[in-house]
């Protein structure tokens, strides 16, 4: 690790330490928002490809816990029920990775953060705008599509399936579980996808393997909290956060 503190530097190491420590409580609290604290967070002493190679790791350890907390069983009926947004997000992931390097990311980001805003905002002042129904499979391929095209460039595909979950009236316990799912799948993806790229080598993975143990502290924590909340303050604080990761999204888009 000394070889890593020497690489990055001591403040950078230890901040980035420090911040994912705070992305673990988080995704503990409300079962996502971990690779968006860590990338913007990161992006602001990093070189991009640092930053989201620190983050892959720590993401797929912790989806493993979040996933399978109800057990194995529940995890492959989350599979089977969500198999439409989990193949399209998948696929996309491995699509858009290859692009990372030449895709401007302030527009991708700026299109998926205002949506994003808008919705859990509405939400949060009390318009129901929820998704109908008969219309589910589709929003499931097309929210799929946004988040894997996303995901492979940003690290980040989570929204848009939060969005899906909070219009279908998801239960907390199956909110949770199905983002540890997708989230889960979705990073065996993307680290697969930067072995190839040849992002994941060297000093950035084990930059990465270090920050997993701050993750699952943070997680730890954040779940213990968590298990407090019921399904009426649950769903107020998953707005909340979603309607401060689409701003986030958008400031990074200007920034960009």
């Amino acid at each position: 690790m000394s070889d890593l503190v020497s690489h990055f530097g001591a403040f950078a190491f230890w901040v980035a330490v420090g911040v994912t420590l705070l992305a673990g409580f988080v995704k503990g609290v409300a079962g996502f928002a971990m690779p968006l604290i860590m990338i913007s967070s990161f992006s602001a002493f990093l070189p991009p490809e640092q930053a989201l190679a620190g983050l892959i790791l720590p993401t797929l350890v912790t989806n493993i816990s979040q996933a399978t907390r109800n057990g194995i069983k529940a995890a492959v009926e989350s599979v089977k029920t969500y198999r439409r947004f989990l193949l399209a997000t998948l696929i996309l992931i491995v699509i858009s990775a290859q692009f990372v390097r030449v895709i401007p990311q302030g527009l991708f980001l700026f299109l998926l953060g205002m949506p994003i805003t808008l919705f859990a905002g509405l939400q949060l002042l009390g318009k129901k705008l929820a998704l109908r129904l008969q219309h589910r499979h589709r929003a499931e391929w097309v929210l799929g599509v946004i988040g894997g095209l996303y995901g492979g460039v940003s690290g980040v595909w989570g929204p848009p399936l939060i969005v899906y979950l909070l219009s279908i009236n998801a239960t907390k316990a199956e909110t949770i579980r199905v983002q540890g799912v997708v989230f889960l799948l979705g990073a065996i993806v993307l680290l697969g996808a930067h072995v190839q790229t040849g992002l994941m080598a060297g000093t950035n993975l084990w930059f990465s393997a270090c920050l997993v143990v701050p993750a699952l502290i943070g997680q730890t924590v954040g779940q213990r909290v968590q298990d407090r909340l019921d399904q009426g303050l649950f769903r107020r604080w998953t707005q909340i956060l979603l309607v401060l990761t689409g701003v986030n999204l958008i400031w990074r888009a200007l920034a960009a």
